[in-house]
């Protein structure tokens, strides 16, 4: 385990300041993924406070993604590499607090998913463009058999042109923001009337955003990312919300 010190944090800076002590540490990259953290007694004594802080501060870390705590394991809380998820829960709690609407969310996901589909078309390599294909015939083996496999094969035909971006930043944002909105419309869509059609229409749009991916048709693949989202979500916007995907569409 590394050494890193701490110093103290006053008594009027309580668990607050112990986090931003060993966020920094992570992300100035003194601390690394797979590195533990001292003992909860060990932070005590460094950070001059009490069992209850930490544990408060620990608690807000692992919130946070930084920090994994196991009971019982060897050594302090493990340090996690950077994680999808931690960004999707952030989306989707700024959601469900009104920070973010559909308003929001829908055109961004529309303007990543395009970039990412137009890179992908350049880019991708014969064993992205494989797991892309899996994840259609998969899709396309589900509809209105299975929702829950259809939904398994949509995440991974997606994560695989996220991949193929080659866009660290792309594949993040575009998970992230996937997982908010899925999150967000899951019941809409469960309640849908004919769910057998919407999955069937689904999986039809991204057999034509893979076959433009794999001819390499950038421009394709990018008009028909735009065309998928607008397709599935418009009808889930409001007229404003609406108004600005047909500007992005156009």
């Amino acid at each position: 385990m590394k050494t890193v010190s701490f110093t103290p944090a006053v008594a009027t800076l309580t668990y607050e300041r112990v986090v931003e002590q060993i966020e920094k540490a992570i992300t100035s990259g003194s601390i690394v993924p797979g590195d533990h953290l001292p003992s909860e007694r060990e932070l005590m004594v460094q950070f001059s406070v009490s069992r209850p802080t930490i544990r408060e501060a620990l608690r807000v870390l692992q919130s946070m993604g930084l920090i994994e705590s196991k009971p019982g394991g060897r050594g302090g809380p493990k340090v996690l590499e950077p994680s999808p998820a931690t960004l999707a829960r952030s989306f989707t709690t700024m959601a469900r607090l009104e920070a973010l609407s559909m308003d929001d969310l829908v055109p961004f996901r529309l303007v990543l998913d395009s970039a990412a589909c137009r890179l992908a078309a350049a880019l991708h390599t014969p064993e992205q463009l494989q797991r892309m294909e899996s994840g259609i015939v998969r899709m396309e083996a589900a509809v209105g058999t299975d929702a829950e496999a259809f939904a398994r094969a949509d995440v991974e035909f997606h994560e695989a042109v996220w991949e193929a971006s080659g866009n660290a930043l792309v594949s993040l944002c575009g998970q992230a923001v996937s997982g908010a909105i899925f999150d967000l419309i899951s019941q809409q869509l469960k309640d849908s009337p004919d769910s057998t059609r919407t999955e069937a229409d689904s999986a039809a749009l991204d057999r034509g955003i893979f076959e433009a991916i794999a001819a390499r048709d950038a421009v394709e693949a990018g008009r028909l990312a735009r065309q998928a989202i607008y397709d599935r979500y418009s009808d889930l916007l409001p007229t404003g919300g609406v108004l600005g995907l047909d500007a992005l569409l156009r």
